[in-house]
């Protein structure tokens, strides 16, 4: 019984350690470390890592079956080129969900629910402020869900979490160089005190733009 349990913790451990190098091979992709179109071996990732092939491995083909890589026979995995077209249509899917869902959230939220946010609205801004994009992708990321959790539908919430992995933000870099990145990451804020505001559709309005900005971000990038 004793060498079951052990073994299960070994297990979990391993499980783990997978989660945290995919999690940190999506912050790679999206702060374009990573580049759309080249190979990516296991084992050399793995010895950036500083550990062994399996869990890189293992990590890769969550990727896969996020769209984000793809395997290429006895090489590795290739990085996704993701097309205008596709953008345009996690775009449209994003505010189909995300804009009406922040008017729902507005009308039922209470404020305690929602000055929880501050704190992680506030971090996407100092995290712009600091140049910082895997901090601020990651800030941005967690506000957003947890914003849109506040709605109740765990299914509404994995499938915009899958849209951002698929679509990701191509374009930070340049974002950040031009001095945009900071504005865009303030209107977190703004979305913050229009809700708190109980305005349902000005809420709405500013959660439009700033996924219009998102998109900009992808055709700057692609041009």
């Amino acid at each position: 019984m004793a060498g079951h349990l052990k073994q299960a913790n070994l297990i979990t451990a391993q499980e783990r350690l997978r989660d945290q190098v995919a999690h940190a091979l999506r912050a790679a992709l999206i702060s374009g470390e990573l580049q759309p179109g080249l190979v990516y071996s296991a084992p050399a990732l793995a010895s950036d890592f500083g550990i062994s092939a399996t869990p890189v491995r293992e990590a890769m083909l969550d990727l896969v079956r996020e769209g984000l890589v793809e395997p290429v026979r006895n090489k590795g995995f290739r990085v996704t080129e993701v097309s205008g077209r596709d953008l345009d249509q996690y775009s449209e899917l994003r505010a189909l969900i995300e804009v009406p869902t922040v008017g729902a959230v507005t009308r039922s939220a209470s404020r305690e629910q929602l000055q929880a946010l501050r704190p992680v609205a506030e971090e996407i801004v100092a995290s712009a402020r600091e140049h910082d994009l895997i901090g601020y992708l990651d800030a941005d990321r967690r506000f957003h869900l947890s914003l849109l959790g506040l709605h109740g539908n765990e299914r509404l919430v994995e499938t915009v979490g899958d849209l951002r992995k698929r679509s990701r933000l191509y374009g930070l870099r340049a974002l950040d160089a031009q001095g945009l990145l900071l504005p865009s990451a303030e209107e977190h804020l703004e979305l913050l005190d229009r809700m708190l505001a109980g305005d349902a559709a000005e809420a709405e309005t500013v959660m439009t733009r700033h996924l219009g900005h998102v998109r900009s971000l992808w055709a700057a990038e692609g041009s």
